[in-house]
């Protein structure tokens, strides 16, 4: 090998030189052009500057070890969203069962999530305390969860709502991030958020009930149901209109829960063994499938019925 037209003693580094066929007189030379070990710079190298300074003001917002993660959505301006898309009053099943579906999306999007509940506009995923997904960034898990639910949201309107109420305008959901470093700060957490639900529900299925049967407007409703306790509430309902409200929907008075459990499903395959003719064979296998029930996670049956869900306090 000839180089700048001098004979080569030994064969060259691959890391020292670089080079191609150049032309100089009609001869054919082999020149330098760079050093190979350029090519072979990490791109994190490439990618110094004297812009990269930048980055030191990025705050640290990884959430502490054994912890459960709570990430908590809502519905930003709901209140005007629900007049604008004609939500049935007091309560929506097409818009429940939407909610449902986009928190079915998330927990299948993020199976570190052992736990979620929702009610009305909210959703709380709850993360396994042992989870590193994202690092355990904040901001990183609420923003994924939020993107992730409100894409679901306006994905499966259609599923829900039909072609009859179109959505008018995109809608938006807020998110905050909680931690509960035991297991009574998080049954309590949930524990919280189901009672909200049971008081809402009682409150609009009254305030509805006069407008809509008792000929009330919305503000003598109001004005109706001012210092009034639950057994108060009961007794209008079961008085003046023979509702049973503990006979109501479990979906609207405990609001909805979805946890992971196994479940048998059998598939048929057509399958051939040795010296048999193919045929259907019926194949039975356990999968992790994301469920939704409506029921009381207050007391202690479905926290003894689903062990699975939380860890040990001593992780």
């Amino acid at each position: 090998m000839r180089i700048f037209g001098h004979q080569s003693a030994h064969l060259w580094s691959p890391l020292m030189l670089f080079g191609k066929a150049c032309r100089f007189g009609g001869r054919v030379r082999f020149c330098v052009v760079k050093p190979l070990a350029c090519l072979f710079s990490s791109s994190s190298n490439m990618a110094k500057s004297k812009f990269e300074y930048v980055r030191n003001f990025e705050t640290d917002d990884t959430c502490l070890r054994n912890c459960y993660i709570v990430v908590r959505l809502d519905g930003r301006n709901f209140h005007k969203f629900t007049e604008q898309h004609k939500f049935s009053k007091p309560n929506d099943n097409r818009a429940l069962g939407l909610m449902t579906r986009s928190a079915h999306s998330v927990m299948e999007e993020l199976e570190d999530i052992v736990i979620a509940y929702g009610q009305s506009d909210e959703f709380s995923f709850v993360f396994k305390r042992t989870s590193n997904w994202f690092k355990r960034r904040a901001s990183k898990l609420m923003t994924h969860v939020a993107s992730q639910f409100s894409s679901s949201y306006v994905f499966y309107w259609k599923e829900f709502f039909g072609e009859q109420q179109p959505l008018l305008y995109p809608p938006s959901f807020d998110g905050r991030v909680v931690l509960y470093p035991s297991n009574r700060n998080l049954r309590d957490y949930l524990s919280w958020r189901q009672a909200d639900c049971h008081i809402n529900n009682l409150y609009n299925t009254v305030f509805w009930t006069l407008v809509q049967k008792g000929g009330l407007t919305t503000a003598q409703a109001e004005d109706r149901l001012k210092g009034t306790l639950a057994s108060d509430k009961n007794e209008i309902l079961f008085s003046e209109f023979d509702i049973n409200y503990n006979t109501e929907s479990a979906l609207h008075r405990k609001g909805t829960t979805l946890i992971w459990e196994k479940r048998d499903e059998t598939v048929t395959k057509r399958m051939k063994r040795p010296n048999e003719e193919e045929k259907d064979v019926a194949v039975t296998r356990s999968r992790r499938r994301v469920q939704a029930k409506h029921c009381d996670i207050i007391g202690e049956p479905f926290w003894e019925e689903h062990p699975d869900i939380l860890e040990d306090d001593n992780c």
